[in-house]
């Protein structure tokens, strides 16, 4: 096999990434035509064409998808051997993907970059803010901040920090409508609708001796954001069920007031999700074990309102 075949598959690789021949062409350095050949030589020699190509726009083919989803796995893995070989490992560098969940992400994570890449001086960052469940192998993310009670996968998942879920309102609305005394004294009250929960209709309340309660709700905002939801909630458009970590301030300046206090949502965590492998790049060692360290065990955006 004629050629450095790695060589091809990055090439591959950042076409697909890039979204176009001129745009690769750009991060690889090197110029289009380069870039063309280099594809067009790793088609020959698989005897599959996997990119379709227009004027306008470029795709992947079937084959082309397969072989991108390999790709990604390859040079990851290529990535590894070298930094186990050269002993790289024992210092951070090159470029790290991130996804996040949107409002923490936006909220806690981004103003936590700056000492993390100024402890790293040799480290890029990519990062993109996403509600969206993100398939960290076949988009060849690095690591994937996620919110949730974690399924059992083939990836490997560290836990950050716990994430509370309480109900809150403002003082202006309880005013007016009362406080409720139980969990069904919701179904009488305007709920604050999050869309992207597979059960946005239901609310799921644990109380503090264990007891489970599920809770059917209405109201009339829905919405696919949760900053957006705490807004609504003080403006006083009804009861909010959200993460501490997007109302806490709120809890604490009193623009918020807890509802039911004794109950919560399910237990759920934050967690760093990260593809398996026998050596753990550094840099996703050094971004896992920051997020432990800044927002873990008990995150601050708790101790903020008394809790």
């Amino acid at each position: 096999m004629a050629g450095d075949p790695l060589e091809g598959y990055a090439t591959f690789a950042a076409v697909v990434d890039c979204g176009g021949f001129s745009a690769a062409a750009l991060r690889l350095k090197v110029t289009k035509s380069a870039v063309s050949k280099q594809v067009s030589r790793l088609e020959e020699r698989l005897g599959a064409r996997l990119l379709n190509r227009t004027t306008r726009r470029l795709s992947l083919t079937e084959a082309g998808q397969a072989f991108h989803q390999h790709c990604l796995r390859i040079l990851a893995e290529a990535e590894d051997a070298e930094l186990a070989v050269s002993q790289l490992h024992a210092s951070p560098r090159g470029l790290l993907r991130v996804s996040a969940p949107m409002s923490f992400g936006i909220t806690h994570l981004a103003p936590a970059l700056c000492p993390f890449l100024a402890r790293y001086p040799d480290l890029t960052l990519e990062v993109s803010y996403d509600d969206r469940l993100v398939d960290v192998l076949a988009e060849g993310v690095d690591v994937v901040v996620r919110i949730t009670r974690l399924a059992d996968s083939s990836l490997i998942a560290r836990k950050v920090a716990p994430v509370r879920r309480v109900l809150a309102a403002s003082p202006d609305y309880l005013e007016r409508r009362g406080m409720p005394r139980q969990p069904s004294d919701l179904a009488a009250h305007d709920c604050l609708l999050y869309t992207l929960q597979t059960t946005a209709n239901t609310w799921q309340m644990v109380h503090k001796d264990g007891t489970r309660s599920d809770i059917s709700i209405s109201g009339r905002v829905r919405m696919n954001n949760g900053d957006a939801l705490r807004a609504a909630a003080v403006g006083g458009l009804g009861i909010l069920f959200s993460p501490t970590f997007i109302i806490g301030d709120d809890l604490a300046a009193g623009r918020l007031v807890p509802v039911l206090p004794e109950w919560e949502g399910p237990e759920i965590a934050l967690y760093a999700v990260y593809p398996p492998g026998r050596h753990l790049s550094a840099k996703v060692r050094a971004f896992v074990d920051y997020l432990v360290e800044t927002f873990g065990p008990e995150p601050y955006w708790d101790a903020c309102w008394g809790h």
